[in-house]
């Protein structure tokens, strides 16, 4: 039979018919400074900003942003719009208008007391070298892949202190073991 979920408290076996095609599209992250974070997203992490949504009426600004590894986004925008809607694995920034002026202003990266949201994570080919890559490009790590009890699995920060887990799947196979 094949595997379609582990079997836990709480858990339910069979996925309900109303939920058939959800799917996760994208988790969302506060920034300060847009521009500080779409140079680290885009040029520390090789993402792609898909789209950018202004709402000049609330002051603020959405920019998605995804990993596009052989794929293209449509030209058009109205298409592109919906197209970044149907994706998995999206990152959305939201920029609060004025906060990059304001020396004082910081957002809760969730890991500070009391705790709430952890991290996101990124799915690396080569361990080694993503390290050697972030080293380049100085950032910060919370810990590295062999420090602490839980090997080869790094923590990073970006601008707004926000944790980014970086891990090598084929080097997970016995983690929690």
């Amino acid at each position: 039979m094949p595997f379609t979920t582990e079997i836990q408290p709480g858990v339910h076996q069979e996925t309900p018919k109303a939920t058939r095609g959800f799917v996760l599209n994208h988790s969302m992250l506060r920034v300060k400074d847009p521009q500080v974070a779409l140079d680290f997203y885009t040029g520390v992490m090789g993402m792609r900003l898909l789209r950018k949504l202004d709402f000049p009426e609330m002051r603020f600004s959405l920019y998605f942003l995804a990993k596009l590894e052989g794929e293209t986004a449509p030209e058009d925008v109205g298409e592109r719009t919906a197209w970044t809607f149907s994706q998995r694995s999206i990152l959305e920034l939201t920029h609060n208008w004025g906060t990059e002026s304001d020396p004082d202003f910081r957002y809760h990266d969730g890991n500070a007391q009391p705790q709430g949201f952890g991290h996101i994570c990124f799915a690396v080919p080569d361990l080694d070298a993503a390290v050697a890559w972030f080293d380049e490009k100085g950032v910060t790590f919370v810990k590295r892949p062999d420090q602490g009890k839980m090997k080869d699995v790094a923590f990073i920060k970006d601008p707004d202190g926000y944790w980014i887990e970086i891990v090598q799947p084929d080097k997970l196979t016995a983690l929690g073991l």
